[in-house]
């Protein structure tokens, strides 16, 4: 007996669910790329993703996912044998590094814990023993969506200048623009990237990159790029230098109308709905770990990430074989130091008030089905905690 007819749902870390309307947006002819309109197109997503950084900095467009952005990034401001520093919270900042070691740099990590955000005060203290100033750049993640956790960037940002080193600071926003405060030029951030697949909800296709004045006058002398990644390259006048040929014409129309989207919810209310929902995913879990099988991965609740919650849990696969086969609804699975070891919640994008609460549900229904140990009432505690929290 199943109970999963209708729409299958994806509770996964990206690719997130897309809304209808963005959907439809792709279901057009496309433009002719040499039009008026084509142009508006790509210079109104560029201005708002520049928005979204909340940077008065340049930004760039390619047709990549967001291991493409790490490469252009990287690429635009680095030389080979350059050293960089990047800082250990899970999986997504060590996986830029090796990109980056593939190209040729010198790669130094300081080690963190997957249980755990970065701690600023180790990142200055060791930025502070790089006398010479040999690190170039230091890479983070604001949220490690294998992990969970949520990085305090402003405040690795106040470190990193604390420690009075000229490096730049990258980061990378792929599970979190869109869907919680990002602000790249007050935070003192050289380099930003994200993709279009989580909280932009779009396909994925699209990557996306920010610089600062900084990054870019060190770009003039990096001797890493190459013509599709680079700045100088997509800056001139000519429309199709700024997707280096033919645009992703069909992936513009569906980021334009997501885009419009979350400005018209604004991004206040949009920031705010991540967090309740967060908060309501959370507030369950912690009833379910009371059943000692369950367990949160990020120790700290104020470094858990607002955009997916990863829960720790021996054996997970009969868990997520019955969501996914007997109730429609697929979780992700745990990645890296957690593969086997954990699943994970997302709660990221086009998300809402019932498609958390189902999919709490599912799980809470899972565990009981399977005889797996927990707390009861997890659900219920995520419905009293949006309940207090919404207002009428």
């Amino acid at each position: 007996m199943v109970v999963r007819a209708g729409r299958e749902f994806l509770a996964i870390p990206g690719p997130t669910t897309m809304p209808d309307e963005v959907l439809r947006a792709m279901h057009r002819p496309p433009l002719d790329i040499y039009s008026k309109e084509m142009v508006q197109l790509t210079f109104g997503l560029l201005r708002d993703i520049g928005t979204l950084f909340a940077t008065k900095g340049n930004t760039y467009m390619y047709i990549a996912n967001g291991h493409g952005a790490w490469e252009a990034t990287l690429s635009n401001v680095l030389s080979r044998g350059d050293k960089i520093l990047v800082l250990e919270s899970g999986r997504f900042a060590v996986g830029w590094g090796h990109a980056a070691r593939a190209m040729g740099v010198d790669v130094q990590s300081l080690k963190g814990d997957w249980n755990r955000a970065i701690r600023p005060a180790e990142v200055e203290a060791t930025l502070r023993q790089d006398t010479k100033h040999e690190i170039k750049a230091v890479l983070a993640v604001q949220i490690d969506t294998a992990s969970g956790a949520f990085n305090d960037i402003e405040a690795i940002g106040n470190a990193i200048k604390a420690a009075g080193h000229p490096a730049l600071f990258m980061v990378d926003t792929v599970a979190s623009l869109g869907c919680m405060p990002f602000e790249m030029d007050a935070w003192g951030i050289d380099v930003a990237m994200s993709g279009s697949q989580k909280g932009l909800m779009t396909p994925p296709g699209l990557g996306y990159v920010a610089a600062n004045d900084r990054a870019r006058e060190v770009h003039k002398t990096a001797n890493l790029r190459t013509p599709y990644w680079d700045w100088t390259e997509r800056d001139g006048d000519e429309h199709y230098r700024k997707h280096s040929g033919t645009a992703p014409v069909h992936l513009m129309f569906a980021q334009r109308q997501a885009i419009d989207m979350l400005f018209d919810e604004t991004l206040v209310n949009v920031f705010q709905r991540h967090r309740l929902l967060a908060e309501a995913v959370r507030r369950a879990v912690a009833v379910w770990a009371d059943g000692g099988v369950l367990s949160f991965n990020i120790t700290e609740p104020k470094e858990r990430g607002n955009t997916v919650t990863t829960v720790k849990m021996e054996n997970p696969t009969p868990l997520l074989d019955y969501c996914r086969d007997k109730c429609g609804v697929i979780l992700g699975v745990g990645i890296g130091d957690l593969h086997g070891k954990a699943f994970r919640i997302a709660h990221m994008g086009h998300v809402n008030a019932p498609m958390i609460l189902g999919t709490l549900g599912v799980i809470e229904m899972g565990l009981q089905a399977l005889g797996i140990p927990h707390g009861k009432g997890g659900v219920t505690a995520a419905v009293n905690f949006l309940g207090e929290s919404v207002a009428p």
